[in-house]
């Protein structure tokens, strides 16, 4: 078995990604043939949308449950390997992530028109687009912080761009704090985003 998944690839991501692609292709056909309505185009982009969300809050709760808990723990001489190698390609992932996470939630929510309603609360706590509108403003908040606050001090933590030791220091514990931050909200976000398609508010 081994040296079948050796011998079509799946050593590399890209060609993981691409069967996996393929796969969800021809399930598709197969269970509801080539129907490419209205219905499937707002489908099309939930699905992108949690393909997003996942990517994005899996780095994150990664970043919090794991790498930032396990860092002093590691040996100084091995500390640089994350720093040079896996935060910033972490980092990569979970900033585009963030960012396809909401480019793709306000087309859904256009394509399902809810988007204004969802954004204004529904003008102010009230009605059905109030606990998606509660989730997606939380996410809006949190992708801020991903690219306002944590990419911008986490380039200079990471030596990235030219920082004093002091700066970088202090970068990191501004990245870390608001990293605990976006740990925090994703709990209540997720609730609203998965509470909006299955609780009456």
């Amino acid at each position: 078995m081994v040296n079948l998944l050796d011998k079509i690839g799946l050593g590399k991501l890209n060609n993981a990604l691409i069967y996996g692609v393929v796969i969800a292709l021809v399930l598709a056909i197969l269970t509801r043939g080539l129907v490419f309505d209205d219905t499937w185009f707002r489908f099309f982009f939930r699905w992108l949308h949690v393909l997003s969300g996942v990517m994005w809050i899996g780095l994150l709760w990664y970043l919090n449950f794991v790498q930032i808990e396990t860092m002093p723990k590691i040996p100084a001489e091995l500390k640089p390997a994350v720093g040079k190698f896996i935060a910033p390609a972490v980092l990569f992932w979970f900033r585009w992530a963030a960012l396809s996470t909401v480019i793709t939630g306000l087309i859904l929510a256009m394509l399902n028109k809810y988007l204004v309603d969802a954004l204004m609360l529904n003008k102010f706590m009230g009605g059905p687009s109030m606990a998606i509108g509660i989730g997606m403003w939380l996410g809006l908040i949190m992708a801020y912080n991903v690219w306002m606050i944590i990419w911008p001090n986490q380039q200079k933590a990471l030596g990235l761009v030219d920082a004093t030791a002091d700066e970088k220091a202090a970068a990191a514990k501004v990245a870390m704090l608001t990293s605990r931050v976006n740990t925090m909200l994703s709990i209540p976000m997720l609730y609203f985003m998965v509470g909006a398609q299955n609780l009456p508010f």
